[in-house]
C-alpha cells in the first residue's frame, strides 16, 4: 500500500484554499473555513472517517457561505481522488447509518471512477450559524463528483436541520472509512479498472 495523502492549494478570487489529507490517519482534524457549522461538519467527517484533515480556507464568506463551501467540497474531492491513488486493495464500497438524537441518515458510497450524487438532507434555506442549511446537499454534491465516487446521502428522519445535518455527514464518514479500507492486494473491479 503506497502512501495515501494529498496535499491541493487553490486560490481563486472568491476563496484561497489549503488542504492535507490522509486517508491512514486517526481522525484529527484542524479546520479554519471562516464558517463554524461547516467546520463542524469537517471535523465530525475527518472523526469518523479516522482520515486526517488540515483545511484553512479565506473566502468572501462577507458575500455568503456559498462560494466557501463549494469550493472547500471541491478542493476536498479533489485530494481525496487523489489520495486513493490506482485504488488497489480498497474494499470499494461502504455504506452505514448514523443517529443523533431524533435524526438518522444513511450513506452508500462506491468507489468506482463514475461521479454521481443523489442527496436528499430534507433541508430547508434556514441559517445553521452562518451557513445556509440547503448548501450542505452542494457540498456533498461537489465532494462526490470531484472525488470520483457514486454517493447516495438521505435523511431517513429527523426535526432538528442541526441533527439531520450532522447524522448525514457521520453516516457519510463511516462509509467512506469502509470503502477505503484495505481488503485485498487487487482492483475490486470486474473491469480490472476503477
Amino acid at each position: 500500500m503506497s502512501d495515501r495523502r494529498a496535499s491541493i492549494s487553490r486560490k481563486t478570487n472568491e476563496t484561497d484554499i489549503q488542504l492535507v489529507l490522509n486517508l491512514d490517519g486517526t481522525g484529527q482534524s484542524s479546520v479554519s473555513t471562516g464558517i463554524g457549522f461547516f467546520d463542524h461538519m469537517l471535523q465530525s467527517l475527518s472523526r469518523h472517517s479516522a482520515m486526517d484533515l488540515a483545511l484553512t480556507c479565506k473566502g468572501d464568506v462577507h458575500i455568503d457561505d456559498h462560494h466557501t463551501v463549494e469550493d472547500c467540497a471541491i478542493v476536498l474531492g479533489q485530494a481525496f481522488e487523489k489520495a486513493l491513488g490506482d485504488k488497489t486493495g480498497i474494499a470499494r464500497f461502504g455504506s452505514a447509518c448514523a443517529p443523533l438524537d431524533e435524526a438518522l441518515a444513511r450513506a452508500v458510497v462506491d468507489l468506482c471512477g463514475r461521479p454521481c450524487a443523489v442527496i436528499d438532507l430534507q433541508l430547508d434555506d434556514s441559517m445553521l450559524g452562518t451557513m445556509t442549511a440547503r448548501n450542505l446537499e452542494h457540498v456533498l454534491e461537489s465532494f462526490a463528483v470531484n472525488a470520483r465516487m457514486t454517493l447516495h446521502v438521505d435523511v431517513l428522519r429527523g426535526k432538528n436541520n442541526h441533527h439531520r445535518a450532522e447524522a448525514a455527514f457521520k453516516a457519510l464518514a463511516l462509509a467512506i472509512r469502509s470503502a477505503i479500507r484495505i481488503t485485498g492486494t487487487g482492483i475490486p473491479s470486474t473491469k480490472g479498472v476503477l
